[in-house]
C-alpha cells in the first residue's frame, strides 16, 4: 500500500494550525488509487499524566474549561493533567513540567502507559500517556496552571474507590482520562 501527499498548505495559523492537503493512496479492494482533499488540525504532540497519591489512595485530577465541549456540555471537564510538547522536548520532561504547573506535584519518575492518536481522522496530535506516583509531601508548588498562560485549573482529588462511579456516571468524558483510569483499574485494582 502506498500514499502520496500531492499538495499541502497551511490554511489557518492561530491557537491551532489547520492544513489542507490533496492526498492519493492505494485502495484495499480496487486496483486504482483514490485522490481527495482533506483538512487536518496540526496541533503537535502532547503528554498526559495519571497521578496517584499513594499514601492517601487518591488520584489527582484537574477541572478546567474546554471551549470545544460547550457544544455538548457546560465546558468544564474533569481530566488528568496534560499539555503540549515544545519543539524537540522530551515527552517525560514535558510530563513532569505539566504535572508541576497544573497540580503543584513534583514527580520524579514516570511509567509510560501508551502512545495514541485521539482523533486521527482530523488531527495529527499524538499523545504520550504516563503514570506517576506521588505523596502529599510531593505537593510543593501552588499548581493551577501558569499565570502567564492565563490558565485557570482547579485541583481535584478522587479516592480510587470512586473510579467506577466517575466512569459510569459520565463525569469523566475525556478520552485520555478514560484510557488512563481503565488502565489503572486493570493494572492496580
Amino acid at each position: 500500500m502506498d500514499y502520496k501527499i500531492l499538495n499541502e498548505n497551511l490554511v489557518y495559523d492561530g491557537f491551532l494550525k489547520v492544513k489542507k492537503a490533496v492526498v492519493t493512496h492505494d485502495r484495499f479492494h480496487k486496483d486504482t488509487p483514490i485522490t481527495y482533499s482533506r483538512e487536518m488540525v496540526d496541533r503537535g504532540d502532547s503528554v498526559a499524566i495519571l497521578l496517584y497519591e499513594k499514601n492517601t489512595d487518591h488520584l489527582i485530577l484537574i477541572n478546567q474549561f474546554r471551549y470545544p465541549t460547550t457544544k455538548n456540555g457546560n465546558g468544564w471537564l474533569l481530566e488528568i493533567p496534560a499539555g503540549g510538547l515544545e519543539e524537540n522536548e522530551d515527552p517525560v520532561t514535558c510530563a513532569i513540567r505539566e504535572a508541576k504547573e497544573e497540580t503543584g506535584y513534583l514527580v520524579d519518575s514516570l511509567e509510560h502507559i501508551t502512545t495514541f492518536y485521539a482523533t486521527p481522522g482530523g488531527s495529527s496530535e499524538r499523545m504520550y500517556l504516563y503514570y506517576g506516583e506521588v505523596s502529599e509531601k510531593d505537593k510543593i508548588y501552588v499548581g493551577g496552571g501558569l499565570q502567564e498562560e492565563d490558565e485557570d485549573i482547579e485541583l481535584c482529588k478522587h479516592h480510587i474507590s470512586e473510579i467506577d462511579d466517575l466512569l459510569e456516571s459520565g463525569r469523566i468524558c475525556d478520552a485520555k482520562t478514560i484510557i488512563a483510569l481503565q488502565w489503572f483499574k486493570t493494572t492496580w485494582l
